[in-house]
Protein backbone atom coordinates (compact mmCIF):
# COMPACT_ATOMS: atom_id res chain seq x y z
CA UNK A 1 0.00 0.00 0.00
CA UNK A 2 1.25 3.37 -1.20
CA UNK A 3 1.01 5.11 2.29
CA UNK A 4 2.37 7.91 1.16
CA UNK A 5 0.45 9.23 -1.65
CA UNK A 6 -1.94 11.78 -0.08
CA UNK A 7 1.49 13.12 1.07
CA UNK A 8 2.74 13.71 -2.39
CA UNK A 9 -0.57 14.78 -3.26
CA UNK A 10 -0.73 17.36 -0.35
CA UNK A 11 3.33 18.78 -1.38
CA UNK A 12 2.22 19.12 -5.17
CA UNK A 13 -0.32 20.84 -4.08
CA UNK A 14 1.20 23.25 -1.94
CA UNK A 15 4.64 23.37 -3.48
CA UNK A 16 4.55 22.70 -7.31
CA UNK A 17 6.33 19.27 -7.06
CA UNK A 18 6.83 17.95 -10.27
CA UNK A 19 8.93 15.28 -8.95
CA UNK A 20 5.95 14.21 -6.19
CA UNK A 21 3.61 14.54 -9.44
CA UNK A 22 5.59 12.15 -11.53
CA UNK A 23 5.71 9.46 -8.91
CA UNK A 24 2.11 9.75 -8.43
CA UNK A 25 1.73 9.68 -12.12
CA UNK A 26 4.82 6.52 -12.27
CA UNK A 27 2.37 4.96 -9.55
CA UNK A 28 -1.06 4.85 -10.93
CA UNK A 29 -0.90 5.77 -14.37
CA UNK A 30 -1.64 1.76 -15.01
CA UNK A 31 -4.86 1.88 -13.57
CA UNK A 32 -6.12 4.89 -15.03
CA UNK A 33 -5.33 3.84 -18.49
CA UNK A 34 -6.63 0.71 -18.21
CA UNK A 35 -10.31 2.09 -17.06
CA UNK A 36 -10.55 4.31 -19.71
CA UNK A 37 -9.44 1.31 -21.99
CA UNK A 38 -11.62 -0.83 -21.54
CA UNK A 39 -14.93 1.68 -21.42
CA UNK A 40 -13.77 3.38 -25.16
CA UNK A 41 -11.62 0.17 -26.39
CA UNK A 42 -9.36 2.71 -28.39
CA UNK A 43 -5.82 3.26 -26.96
CA UNK A 44 -5.71 6.77 -28.45
CA UNK A 45 -8.91 8.06 -26.40
CA UNK A 46 -7.94 6.12 -23.19
CA UNK A 47 -4.56 8.15 -23.34
CA UNK A 48 -6.49 11.46 -24.18
CA UNK A 49 -8.69 10.52 -20.84
CA UNK A 50 -5.86 9.31 -18.49
CA UNK A 51 -4.00 12.55 -19.97
CA UNK A 52 -8.01 14.35 -18.66
CA UNK A 53 -7.77 12.61 -14.83
CA UNK A 54 -4.40 13.37 -14.03
CA UNK A 55 -5.00 17.67 -15.07
CA UNK A 56 -8.06 17.35 -12.69
CA UNK A 57 -5.96 15.57 -10.27
CA UNK A 58 -3.95 18.31 -10.73
CA UNK A 59 -6.66 21.10 -10.17
CA UNK A 60 -7.90 19.21 -7.30
CA UNK A 61 -5.32 18.01 -5.67
CA UNK A 62 -5.18 20.98 -2.82
CA UNK A 63 -9.49 20.00 -1.60
CA UNK A 64 -8.96 16.45 -1.35
CA UNK A 65 -9.42 14.99 2.00
CA UNK A 66 -7.07 13.62 4.07
CA UNK A 67 -7.32 9.98 3.94
CA UNK A 68 -8.94 9.64 0.70
CA UNK A 69 -7.75 6.33 -1.12
CA UNK A 70 -6.26 8.19 -4.08
CA UNK A 71 -6.17 4.69 -6.49
CA UNK A 72 -9.81 4.52 -6.21
CA UNK A 73 -10.62 8.24 -6.36
CA UNK A 74 -8.50 8.21 -9.46
CA UNK A 75 -10.45 5.41 -10.36
CA UNK A 76 -13.47 6.98 -10.38
CA UNK A 77 -12.48 9.90 -12.20
CA UNK A 78 -11.24 7.80 -15.17
CA UNK A 79 -14.79 5.85 -15.58
CA UNK A 80 -16.80 9.44 -15.07
CA UNK A 81 -14.27 11.18 -17.72
CA UNK A 82 -14.24 8.23 -19.83
CA UNK A 83 -18.15 8.07 -19.47
CA UNK A 84 -18.13 11.51 -20.63
CA UNK A 85 -15.81 11.10 -23.72
CA UNK A 86 -18.19 8.97 -24.64
CA UNK A 87 -21.64 10.45 -25.27
CA UNK A 88 -19.77 13.15 -26.67
CA UNK A 89 -18.46 11.17 -29.30
CA UNK A 90 -21.00 7.81 -29.22
CA UNK A 91 -18.34 4.82 -29.65
CA UNK A 92 -18.69 2.88 -26.59
CA UNK A 93 -22.18 1.77 -27.54
CA UNK A 94 -21.09 0.02 -30.53
CA UNK A 95 -18.46 -1.65 -29.75
CA UNK A 96 -20.15 -2.98 -27.23
CA UNK A 97 -23.46 -3.81 -29.35
CA UNK A 98 -20.43 -5.72 -31.56
CA UNK A 99 -18.27 -7.42 -28.26
CA UNK A 100 -21.62 -8.51 -27.01
CA UNK A 101 -23.07 -9.95 -29.87
CA UNK A 102 -20.66 -12.63 -30.19
CA UNK A 103 -21.35 -13.49 -26.34
CA UNK A 104 -22.79 -16.78 -25.32
CA UNK A 105 -24.78 -17.51 -23.00
CA UNK A 106 -23.35 -21.19 -22.13
CA UNK A 107 -21.84 -21.57 -18.56
CA UNK A 108 -17.82 -22.02 -18.96
CA UNK A 109 -15.38 -22.70 -16.50
CA UNK A 110 -13.02 -20.31 -17.96
CA UNK A 111 -14.41 -17.35 -19.20
CA UNK A 112 -12.35 -15.30 -21.47
CA UNK A 113 -11.15 -11.43 -21.08
CA UNK A 114 -13.02 -10.76 -23.48
CA UNK A 115 -16.54 -11.65 -22.80
CA UNK A 116 -15.91 -10.13 -19.70
CA UNK A 117 -13.89 -6.88 -20.03
CA UNK A 118 -16.70 -4.62 -22.37
CA UNK A 119 -19.07 -4.88 -19.15
CA UNK A 120 -16.57 -4.33 -16.16
CA UNK A 121 -16.58 -0.53 -16.33
CA UNK A 122 -20.46 -0.49 -16.38
CA UNK A 123 -20.21 -2.79 -13.70
CA UNK A 124 -17.60 -0.79 -11.20
CA UNK A 125 -20.23 1.80 -11.79
CA UNK A 126 -22.38 -0.20 -9.98
CA UNK A 127 -20.77 -0.20 -6.77
CA UNK A 128 -21.02 2.36 -4.11
CA UNK A 129 -17.42 4.27 -3.62
CA UNK A 130 -16.25 2.19 -0.40
CA UNK A 131 -17.18 -0.72 -2.26
CA UNK A 132 -15.35 0.17 -5.34
CA UNK A 133 -11.82 1.06 -3.12
CA UNK A 134 -12.43 -2.32 -1.63
CA UNK A 135 -12.11 -4.16 -4.81
CA UNK A 136 -9.59 -0.91 -6.54
CA UNK A 137 -7.44 -1.91 -3.46
CA UNK A 138 -7.64 -5.71 -3.15
CA UNK A 139 -7.85 -6.89 -7.36
CA UNK A 140 -6.76 -4.02 -9.46
CA UNK A 141 -3.68 -3.56 -7.41
CA UNK A 142 -2.97 -6.80 -5.85
CA UNK A 143 -3.07 -5.92 -1.93
CA UNK A 144 -3.62 -8.24 0.78
CA UNK A 145 -6.70 -7.91 3.09
CA UNK A 146 -5.08 -6.60 5.89
CA UNK A 147 -3.24 -3.80 3.91
CA UNK A 148 -6.65 -3.36 2.53
CA UNK A 149 -7.86 -2.84 6.07
CA UNK A 150 -5.44 -0.67 6.97
CA UNK A 151 -6.43 2.04 4.06
CA UNK A 152 -9.81 1.68 4.83
CA UNK A 153 -9.19 1.95 8.62
CA UNK A 154 -11.63 -1.46 9.21
CA UNK A 155 -10.53 -4.40 10.96
CA UNK A 156 -10.09 -7.47 8.80
CA UNK A 157 -12.66 -9.29 8.98
CA UNK A 158 -14.60 -6.26 8.33
CA UNK A 159 -12.94 -5.80 5.27
CA UNK A 160 -13.06 -8.99 4.00
CA UNK A 161 -17.12 -8.36 4.20
CA UNK A 162 -16.95 -5.60 2.16
CA UNK A 163 -14.77 -7.20 -0.80
CA UNK A 164 -17.07 -10.37 -1.02
CA UNK A 165 -19.90 -7.82 -1.07
CA UNK A 166 -18.63 -5.65 -3.83
CA UNK A 167 -17.35 -9.26 -5.66
CA UNK A 168 -21.19 -10.68 -5.35
CA UNK A 169 -22.68 -7.96 -6.63
CA UNK A 170 -20.46 -7.72 -9.49
CA UNK A 171 -21.19 -11.60 -10.72
CA UNK A 172 -24.47 -11.17 -10.63
CA UNK A 173 -24.23 -7.73 -12.52
CA UNK A 174 -22.39 -10.54 -15.30
CA UNK A 175 -25.00 -13.00 -14.98
CA UNK A 176 -27.73 -10.85 -15.45
CA UNK A 177 -25.87 -9.51 -18.24
CA UNK A 178 -25.63 -13.19 -19.72
CA UNK A 179 -22.14 -14.14 -18.98
CA UNK A 180 -22.32 -17.33 -16.68
CA UNK A 181 -19.04 -16.53 -14.62
CA UNK A 182 -18.13 -18.03 -10.89
CA UNK A 183 -16.69 -15.80 -8.37
CA UNK A 184 -13.25 -17.30 -8.21
CA UNK A 185 -12.69 -17.26 -12.21
CA UNK A 186 -14.34 -13.68 -12.40
CA UNK A 187 -11.85 -12.55 -10.06
CA UNK A 188 -9.05 -14.67 -10.97
CA UNK A 189 -9.37 -12.80 -14.90
CA UNK A 190 -9.92 -8.69 -13.18
CA UNK A 191 -6.48 -10.03 -11.18
CA UNK A 192 -4.91 -11.08 -14.20
CA UNK A 193 -6.03 -8.50 -17.23
CA UNK A 194 -7.61 -5.49 -15.22
CA UNK A 195 -4.72 -3.18 -15.60
CA UNK A 196 -2.80 -2.85 -18.29
CA UNK A 197 0.54 -1.07 -19.36
CA UNK A 198 0.17 2.21 -20.73
CA UNK A 199 2.26 3.36 -23.46
CA UNK A 200 5.83 4.22 -22.06
CA UNK A 201 5.83 7.91 -23.63
CA UNK A 202 2.40 8.63 -21.92
CA UNK A 203 3.47 9.50 -18.07
CA UNK A 204 6.23 12.14 -19.57
CA UNK A 205 2.84 13.94 -21.91
CA UNK A 206 0.82 13.61 -18.64
CA UNK A 207 3.67 15.34 -16.41
CA UNK A 208 4.22 17.67 -18.82
CA UNK A 209 0.21 18.72 -19.29
CA UNK A 210 -0.59 18.72 -15.63
CA UNK A 211 2.51 20.55 -14.59
CA UNK A 212 0.46 23.64 -16.28
CA UNK A 213 -2.96 22.15 -14.88
CA UNK A 214 -4.18 22.03 -18.96
CA UNK A 215 -3.33 25.29 -20.19
CA UNK A 216 -1.57 23.88 -23.53
CA UNK A 217 -4.39 21.29 -24.20
CA UNK A 218 -6.20 20.82 -27.34
CA UNK A 219 -9.81 22.35 -27.51
CA UNK A 220 -11.50 18.77 -27.07
CA UNK A 221 -9.45 18.36 -24.47
CA UNK A 222 -10.30 20.91 -22.45
CA UNK A 223 -13.70 20.76 -22.82
CA UNK A 224 -13.52 17.21 -21.74
CA UNK A 225 -11.80 18.28 -18.25
CA UNK A 226 -14.43 21.01 -18.01
CA UNK A 227 -17.55 18.98 -18.13
CA UNK A 228 -15.92 16.24 -16.23
CA UNK A 229 -15.25 18.81 -13.61
CA UNK A 230 -18.85 19.51 -13.58
CA UNK A 231 -20.39 16.22 -13.15
CA UNK A 232 -17.87 15.62 -10.37
CA UNK A 233 -19.30 18.79 -8.89
CA UNK A 234 -22.72 17.72 -9.21
CA UNK A 235 -21.96 14.16 -8.08
CA UNK A 236 -20.96 15.73 -4.51
CA UNK A 237 -23.77 17.78 -4.29
CA UNK A 238 -26.38 15.34 -4.72
CA UNK A 239 -24.04 13.14 -1.56
CA UNK A 240 -24.37 16.50 0.14
CA UNK A 241 -28.29 16.74 -0.14
CA UNK A 242 -28.87 12.69 0.85
CA UNK A 243 -26.57 13.19 3.78
CA UNK A 244 -28.31 16.63 4.65
CA UNK A 245 -31.57 15.04 4.25
CA UNK A 246 -30.61 12.29 6.34
CA UNK A 247 -29.38 14.65 9.26
CA UNK A 248 -32.71 16.48 9.46
CA UNK A 249 -34.73 13.69 10.12
CA UNK A 250 -32.18 11.80 12.56
CA UNK A 251 -32.41 15.22 14.89
CA UNK A 252 -35.84 15.39 14.44
CA UNK A 253 -35.88 19.21 14.48
CA UNK A 254 -38.62 19.57 11.94
CA UNK A 255 -41.26 16.89 10.10
CA UNK A 256 -39.53 16.89 7.00
CA UNK A 257 -41.06 14.86 3.75
CA UNK A 258 -37.73 13.73 1.56
CA UNK A 259 -39.00 11.92 -1.33
CA UNK A 260 -36.12 9.28 -2.30
CA UNK A 261 -33.31 9.88 -4.17
CA UNK A 262 -33.31 7.34 -6.59
CA UNK A 263 -29.60 6.02 -8.11
CA UNK A 264 -31.72 5.57 -11.11
CA UNK A 265 -29.70 7.42 -13.92
CA UNK A 266 -31.94 8.29 -17.29
CA UNK A 267 -30.76 5.68 -19.82
CA UNK A 268 -29.95 6.11 -23.43
CA UNK A 269 -33.21 4.53 -24.71
CA UNK A 270 -35.06 6.04 -22.36
CA UNK A 271 -37.15 8.51 -24.79
CA UNK A 272 -40.46 9.64 -25.33
CA UNK A 273 -40.66 9.16 -28.88
CA UNK A 274 -40.97 4.88 -28.91
CA UNK A 275 -39.18 3.55 -31.40
CA UNK A 276 -37.96 -0.14 -31.12
CA UNK A 277 -34.86 0.55 -33.40
CA UNK A 278 -32.80 1.58 -29.95
CA UNK A 279 -32.93 -1.94 -29.47
CA UNK A 280 -30.20 -2.83 -32.03
CA UNK A 281 -28.38 1.06 -30.99
CA UNK A 282 -27.69 0.60 -27.02
CA UNK A 283 -25.53 -1.96 -25.23
CA UNK A 284 -27.02 -5.62 -24.76
CA UNK A 285 -29.44 -4.94 -21.07
CA UNK A 286 -32.00 -6.22 -18.80
CA UNK A 287 -33.84 -3.21 -17.14
CA UNK A 288 -37.11 -2.60 -15.30
CA UNK A 289 -37.08 1.12 -13.89
CA UNK A 290 -39.94 3.61 -12.48
CA UNK A 291 -41.20 5.35 -16.01
CA UNK A 292 -40.00 9.03 -16.70
CA UNK A 293 -42.98 9.35 -18.93
CA UNK A 294 -45.81 8.02 -17.04
CA UNK A 295 -48.08 10.09 -19.50
CA UNK A 296 -46.75 8.01 -22.85
CA UNK A 297 -47.80 3.75 -22.74
CA UNK A 298 -45.93 2.21 -25.92
CA UNK A 299 -44.21 -1.56 -25.69
CA UNK A 300 -43.43 -4.13 -27.78
CA UNK A 301 -41.15 -6.76 -29.14
CA UNK A 302 -38.93 -7.57 -32.09
CA UNK A 303 -36.97 -10.19 -33.01
CA UNK A 304 -37.02 -11.41 -29.63
CA UNK A 305 -36.05 -8.53 -27.62
CA UNK A 306 -38.00 -5.89 -26.28
CA UNK A 307 -38.46 -2.67 -25.15
CA UNK A 308 -41.74 -0.53 -23.51
CA UNK A 309 -42.49 2.77 -21.84
CA UNK A 310 -44.66 3.99 -19.52
CA UNK A 311 -46.02 0.07 -18.61
CA UNK A 312 -47.91 -1.55 -15.87
CA UNK A 313 -46.41 -4.57 -14.64
CA UNK A 314 -48.62 -6.61 -16.19
CA UNK A 315 -48.12 -5.27 -19.56
CA UNK A 316 -44.26 -6.25 -19.25
CA UNK A 317 -45.46 -10.10 -18.05
CA UNK A 318 -47.78 -10.17 -21.01
CA UNK A 319 -45.31 -8.60 -23.41
CA UNK A 320 -42.81 -11.07 -22.50
CA UNK A 321 -44.81 -14.29 -23.54
CA UNK A 322 -46.58 -12.60 -26.06
CA UNK A 323 -50.02 -12.61 -24.79
CA UNK A 324 -52.50 -9.63 -25.03
CA UNK A 325 -54.59 -8.25 -22.31
CA UNK A 326 -57.42 -9.91 -23.18
CA UNK A 327 -55.67 -13.84 -22.64
CA UNK A 328 -54.02 -12.21 -18.84
CA UNK A 329 -55.73 -13.85 -15.89
CA UNK A 330 -54.40 -12.38 -12.61
CA UNK A 331 -54.02 -14.64 -9.51
CA UNK A 332 -52.40 -12.40 -7.49
CA UNK A 333 -52.48 -8.04 -6.78
CA UNK A 334 -49.57 -6.55 -9.22
CA UNK A 335 -47.64 -3.51 -7.80
CA UNK A 336 -48.86 0.03 -8.68
CA UNK A 337 -47.07 2.14 -10.86
CA UNK A 338 -45.70 2.23 -14.49
CA UNK A 339 -42.13 1.28 -15.75
CA UNK A 340 -39.94 1.29 -18.48
CA UNK A 341 -38.17 -1.94 -19.52
CA UNK A 342 -35.30 -3.42 -22.11
CA UNK A 343 -34.67 -6.76 -22.74
CA UNK A 344 -32.04 -6.78 -25.85
CA UNK A 345 -29.43 -9.57 -25.06
CA UNK A 346 -28.74 -11.71 -28.19
CA UNK A 347 -30.70 -14.21 -27.17
CA UNK A 348 -32.73 -15.54 -24.29
CA UNK A 349 -34.33 -11.55 -23.66
CA UNK A 350 -37.63 -13.09 -22.81
CA UNK A 351 -36.32 -15.45 -20.70
CA UNK A 352 -34.15 -13.04 -19.08
CA UNK A 353 -36.77 -10.23 -18.70
CA UNK A 354 -39.09 -12.89 -16.78
CA UNK A 355 -36.28 -13.26 -14.36
CA UNK A 356 -36.16 -10.17 -13.34
CA UNK A 357 -39.62 -9.54 -12.83
CA UNK A 358 -39.11 -12.39 -10.67
CA UNK A 359 -36.29 -11.07 -8.80
CA UNK A 360 -37.34 -7.75 -8.70
CA UNK A 361 -41.38 -7.81 -7.79
CA UNK A 362 -41.60 -11.03 -7.37
CA UNK A 363 -44.08 -12.41 -10.17
CA UNK A 364 -44.29 -14.98 -12.61
CA UNK A 365 -46.68 -16.29 -15.46
CA UNK A 366 -47.71 -19.67 -16.30
CA UNK A 367 -49.72 -20.90 -19.15
CA UNK A 368 -52.89 -22.59 -19.14
CA UNK A 369 -55.84 -23.65 -21.63
CA UNK A 370 -59.29 -22.66 -19.97
CA UNK A 371 -62.77 -22.69 -22.02
CA UNK A 372 -64.43 -19.51 -21.97
CA UNK A 373 -65.88 -17.08 -24.15
CA UNK A 374 -64.57 -16.11 -27.58
CA UNK A 375 -65.64 -14.27 -30.39
CA UNK A 376 -64.76 -16.22 -33.94
CA UNK A 377 -63.05 -14.66 -36.42
CA UNK A 378 -64.76 -15.82 -40.24
CA UNK A 379 -64.88 -14.98 -43.79
CA UNK A 380 -68.25 -13.31 -44.89
CA UNK A 381 -67.28 -12.68 -48.42
CA UNK A 382 -63.69 -12.79 -50.16
CA UNK A 383 -62.53 -9.89 -52.43
CA UNK A 384 -63.12 -7.14 -50.28
CA UNK A 385 -61.05 -4.01 -50.60
CA UNK A 386 -59.48 -3.56 -47.38
CA UNK A 387 -57.76 -7.15 -47.38
CA UNK A 388 -55.35 -7.81 -50.10
CA UNK A 389 -52.98 -10.37 -50.55
CA UNK A 390 -49.40 -8.56 -50.13
CA UNK A 391 -47.07 -8.67 -52.91
CA UNK A 392 -44.02 -6.16 -51.97
CA UNK A 393 -40.90 -8.11 -50.69
CA UNK A 394 -40.65 -5.24 -48.17
CA UNK A 395 -40.51 -5.34 -44.37
CA UNK A 396 -44.01 -6.28 -42.30
CA UNK A 397 -44.83 -2.97 -41.15
CA UNK A 398 -48.51 -1.74 -38.69
CA UNK A 399 -49.80 1.13 -37.59
CA UNK A 400 -52.58 1.34 -34.73
CA UNK A 401 -54.12 4.31 -33.57
CA UNK A 402 -57.09 2.79 -31.80
CA UNK A 403 -59.50 4.40 -34.48
CA UNK A 404 -57.73 2.64 -37.43
CA UNK A 405 -55.43 -0.28 -38.19
CA UNK A 406 -53.46 -0.93 -41.45
CA UNK A 407 -50.64 -3.31 -42.12
CA UNK A 408 -48.35 -4.43 -45.04
CA UNK A 409 -47.07 -7.60 -45.60
CA UNK A 410 -48.55 -9.42 -42.30
CA UNK A 411 -50.80 -12.28 -41.60
CA UNK A 412 -53.99 -12.14 -39.85
CA UNK A 413 -52.12 -12.45 -36.38
CA UNK A 414 -51.21 -8.95 -36.46
CA UNK A 415 -55.42 -8.13 -36.93
CA UNK A 416 -56.65 -10.87 -34.52
CA UNK A 417 -54.15 -8.72 -32.01
CA UNK A 418 -55.80 -5.58 -32.71
CA UNK A 419 -59.38 -6.84 -32.26
CA UNK A 420 -58.37 -8.52 -28.87
CA UNK A 421 -56.99 -5.01 -28.00
CA UNK A 422 -60.18 -3.32 -29.33
CA UNK A 423 -62.57 -5.58 -27.81
CA UNK A 424 -60.99 -7.15 -24.80
CA UNK A 425 -62.10 -10.45 -25.43
CA UNK A 426 -59.98 -13.26 -26.88
CA UNK A 427 -60.56 -14.06 -30.49
CA UNK A 428 -59.65 -17.05 -32.43
CA UNK A 429 -58.70 -16.83 -36.24
CA UNK A 430 -61.33 -19.82 -38.10
CA UNK A 431 -60.51 -17.85 -41.59
CA UNK A 432 -57.87 -20.40 -42.81
CA UNK A 433 -56.16 -17.71 -43.91
CA UNK A 434 -52.97 -18.53 -44.04
CA UNK A 435 -50.77 -15.33 -46.81
CA UNK A 436 -49.58 -12.42 -45.60
CA UNK A 437 -51.65 -9.46 -46.56
CA UNK A 438 -52.02 -5.48 -47.17
CA UNK A 439 -54.98 -4.85 -44.56
CA UNK A 440 -56.87 -1.51 -43.86
CA UNK A 441 -59.53 -0.87 -41.67
CA UNK A 442 -60.77 2.47 -40.88
CA UNK A 443 -63.55 2.58 -38.09
CA UNK A 444 -64.34 6.37 -38.64
CA UNK A 445 -65.03 7.15 -35.07
CA UNK A 446 -65.01 10.54 -33.06
CA UNK A 447 -63.66 9.05 -30.04
CA UNK A 448 -62.14 5.48 -30.36
CA UNK A 449 -61.99 5.73 -26.89
CA UNK A 450 -65.66 5.32 -26.77
CA UNK A 451 -65.16 1.83 -28.00
CA UNK A 452 -68.29 0.43 -29.76
CA UNK A 453 -68.37 -3.32 -30.74
CA UNK A 454 -70.47 -2.68 -33.27
CA UNK A 455 -69.45 -0.08 -35.30
CA UNK A 456 -66.00 -2.66 -35.26
CA UNK A 457 -67.81 -5.26 -36.69
CA UNK A 458 -69.33 -3.50 -39.06
CA UNK A 459 -66.37 -2.00 -40.64
CA UNK A 460 -64.89 -5.49 -40.58
CA UNK A 461 -67.69 -6.80 -42.79
CA UNK A 462 -67.58 -3.99 -45.25
CA UNK A 463 -63.48 -3.21 -45.64
CA UNK A 464 -62.05 -6.63 -45.25
CA UNK A 465 -65.17 -9.09 -45.35
CA UNK A 466 -64.87 -10.70 -42.26
CA UNK A 467 -67.18 -11.44 -39.69
CA UNK A 468 -67.18 -11.90 -35.98
CA UNK A 469 -69.39 -14.53 -34.06
CA UNK A 470 -69.43 -15.34 -30.33
CA UNK A 471 -68.53 -18.72 -29.58
CA UNK A 472 -67.26 -20.66 -26.44
CA UNK A 473 -63.64 -22.47 -27.05
CA UNK A 474 -60.52 -23.79 -25.26
CA UNK A 475 -58.20 -20.66 -24.98
CA UNK A 476 -54.38 -20.91 -24.07
CA UNK A 477 -54.26 -17.96 -21.26
CA UNK A 478 -51.26 -16.43 -19.54
CA UNK A 479 -51.74 -16.35 -15.24
CA UNK A 480 -50.06 -14.07 -13.72
CA UNK A 481 -49.11 -15.10 -10.17
CA UNK A 482 -47.06 -14.51 -6.72
CA UNK A 483 -43.33 -16.00 -7.19
CA UNK A 484 -43.18 -19.54 -5.05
Amino acid sequence: MHADDMDLVRDFAANGSEAAFATLVGRHVNLVYSAALRQLGNTHEAEEVAQAVFIILAKKAGSLRRGTILSGWLYQTAQLTAANFHRAALRRQRREQEAFMQFSEQSEPDVSWHRLGPLLEEAMMRLGSKERDAVVLRFFENRTVREVASALGLREDAAQKRVNRATDKLRDYFVRRGVQVSTAALLASIGTHAVQAAPVELGGKIVANAALKGAAGSGSMLTLIKTTLKIMAWTKAKTAIVVGATVLLAAGTATVTVKKIQEHRHYPWQVRNFDTRVLEKVPPQVVIVPTIFPDNESWGSVNGKFLGIGASIKDVVRTTYGKSSARTALSTELPPGKYDFIANLPRGSAEALQKELKRKFGVVGRLETREMDVMLLRVKHGNAPGLRPSTTHRNSSLSNNGNRFSCVNLPLTGLVDYLEYYLEIPVVDQTGLTRRFDMDLQLNEQDWQQRNPATLKQALLDELGLELVPGYEPVEMLVIEKAP
